[in-house]
């Protein structure tokens, strides 16, 4: 048997009004970290802004009225009891939040916590969503690009000793980032095993213009994930806050996949909720000797386009007559 297994947790929580402090969210927060501990895992990840309501659908005119919404430091005298908690009970955790820098700079971020209380990695959302302005169209606004700048630490892996299992690659994503399959490469590029991501996502596109059906929101989520695990033969851990959070749904449905993209748990409510999944390791090891074994097959000579370029350009035009387009 392997003796690289780890039991992760995925924390999915219910909607935080935008009445409610912080001290709500983490007193639910620790009592997840708690249950998730009584079913043996050795770390926990919760969503993105896991601290409070989803705040970028409420506009500000001046920045600084939404300042009460970011975290200034971690942890902070709201924050502590996770970290004692974690600290009490031996366990891992990732956590999503609103972060203000020194400088003033304003990012939605992540953090892995080891359970000694220690920041292990940060990670800034880079694939932002949204718009920056209001719009009257919405009915809700989806104002990130208002309130962060996108991500400025790129997509980091570190190799980290969690539980049992010992050291494991760990990486982070948040909510848009597991759609866009480049995030997922660069940290298959660097053998992760673990990528922890949180999201809010609503139950409708607000942008909607015959793109994405209803029924198609959370399997395009879980298409994402289980895509981005399979081709970069790593587990994924994707957490929702789930719920109608200030009148606004959000549709939950949490999973966790191992690296053949299969999902190994779901949650079920739109509420705080924990599952719980075994992952051996030893499973990344099969897809990178083989059909994703990336120093015998990829062929980067022919990647430039996704790098070089932003936006989507129409291709050459081919006539009759003119021979084989080259």
């Amino acid at each position: 048997m392997s003796s690289r297994r780890l039991v992760v947790a995925a924390a999915q929580m219910g909607p935080i009004q935008k009445a409610e402090g912080r001290d709500v969210a983490v007193a639910r927060m620790v009592a997840l970290m708690e249950k998730a501990a009584r079913r043996g895992a050795e770390v926990v990840v919760y969503p993105e802004l896991a601290l409070t309501t989803f705040f970028p659908r409420w506009y500000h005119e001046n920045l600084a009225e939404a300042d009460h919404w970011y975290e200034h430091a971690l942890p902070s005298n709201e924050t502590a009891p996770l970290f004692d908690a974690a600290r009490r009970l031996g366990i891992a955790f990732h956590l999503g939040y609103a972060e203000k820098t020194p400088e003033g700079r304003r990012f939605n971020t992540a953090v892995f916590v080891h359970p000694s209380g220690e920041v292990v990695l940060k990670y800034r959302k880079v694939h932002l969503p949204g718009h920056a302005e209001y719009d009257p169209v919405r009915k809700a606004q989806h104002l990130e690009k208002r309130y962060f700048e996108p991500g400025n630490l790129g997509f980091p892996v570190v190799r980290a000793p969690v539980g049992a299992a010992g050291p494991v690659n760990v990486g982070m994503m948040i909510c848009n980032d597991r759609r866009w399959p480049e995030a997922w490469r660069v940290m298959g590029l660097q053998q992760v095993e673990l990528v922890m991501l949180g999201y809010n996502t609503p139950s409708l596109n607000m942008e909607n213009r015959g793109f994405e059906a209803h029924h198609l929101r959370v399997a395009h989520s879980h298409l994402s994930i289980q895509a981005g695990c399979y081709q970069n033969a790593c587990f994924g851990v994707g957490v929702a806050k789930a719920g109608t959070e200030d009148g606004h749904e959000l549709f939950g449905h949490s999973i966790i996949v191992n690296p053949q993209g299969e999902i190994m748990a779901q949650a079920t409510s739109w509420d705080d909720e924990v599952i719980v999944a075994e992952c051996d390791l030893d499973m990344c090891e099969l897809g990178r000797r083989t059909i994703f074994d990336f120093a015998r097959h990829r062929r980067p000579e022919h990647y430039g386009r996704i790098t070089a370029q932003v936006g989507s350009e129409p291709p050459a035009i081919w006539t009759p007559g003119t021979g084989m387009a080259e």
